[in-house]
């Protein structure tokens, strides 16, 4: 019993025409921006509302003019671009000058469509978004790996192409901080240019070293230009004369074990 009440439910519920299109072969050839509409009001299509005003001045025999003084449904062209394209328009008038909007069809190479609204166009592409990020997701979630030690890590071993890019990106930053670092030439040169700027301009003697370039010996010793004493240099015996007295040289005490 719940199944008939489905089916019944689903015959009766109103068709997706979105999803149609319909064509006569018969009048394709001959299609004008004289002949479209009387095309369109077909019997055999299933956009046409057999109810609506075009219906009732085809009955009567009266020219499309006539609907404006009527009250109700009507299809009327709205748009030509010759010889591909009609855009026909279903509204509901309310009086010679007030009409309201329906839904809008196209007619491309002969062929009927239904021009979706805002809505559904944005909820298609939301739902298309959805479902490419979440396959992007899951697809990236499949690589990745843990381990106690390492933590999170990628994994594409798996996939022979993502390995392949992974490897080619290695190399290529390899590359790049390579290129950055300069060339034997360019190291080179700096080095030139660094030696050049010392020489030009060398840094400032400190006070002390001024202090004994300026000072004369007094015992007519003969100086050397760093201001030291030849005579003292000739007889020192070693590089520098440490005293030693005052410091214990024993060794510590060990400590014995309790």
């Amino acid at each position: 019993m719940a199944n008939r009440q489905m089916a019944q439910a689903n015959a009766n519920a109103p068709e997706n025409h979105l999803r149609l299109s319909w064509h006569d072969t018969q009048m394709m050839a001959t299609l004008s921006p004289q002949t479209v509409m009387d095309y369109f009001c077909r019997k055999s299509n299933p956009f046409y509302d057999h109810l609506c005003n075009n219906e009732t001045i085809r009955m009567q025999r009266l020219g499309p003019e006539h609907l404006h003084n009527m009250i109700g449904l009507e299809y009327i062209l709205l748009h030509v671009a010759e010889p591909i394209l009609y855009v026909i328009r279903k509204q509901h008038r309310h009086n010679p000058s007030e009409a309201t909007p329906i839904a809008d069809y196209y007619i491309i190479g002969g062929t009927v469509y239904k021009a979706p609204d805002l809505a559904n166009v944005i909820n298609a592409r939301i739902l298309n978004t959805v479902v490419n990020l979440q396959s992007a997701f899951e697809e990236a979630s499949s690589y990745a790996r843990y381990h106690p030690n390492k933590g999170y890590t990628w994994d594409f071993s798996s996939n022979k192409v993502l390995s392949d890019k992974s490897k080619a990106d290695k190399k290529d930053a390899s590359a790049v901080k390579d290129e950055n670092s300069g060339t034997l030439f360019q190291k080179q040169r700096v080095d030139m240019l660094l030696a050049e700027l010392l020489r030009k301009f060398p840094p400032p003697i400190p006070p002390m070293l001024q202090n004994l370039q300026q000072q004369p010996s007094a015992a007519g010793d003969e100086m050397t230009p760093g201001g030291i004493n030849a005579t003292e240099m000739n007889n020192a015996t070693g590089p520098l004369d440490i005293k030693t007295e005052g410091v214990d040289m024993k060794p510590p005490p060990e400590k014995k074990s309790k």
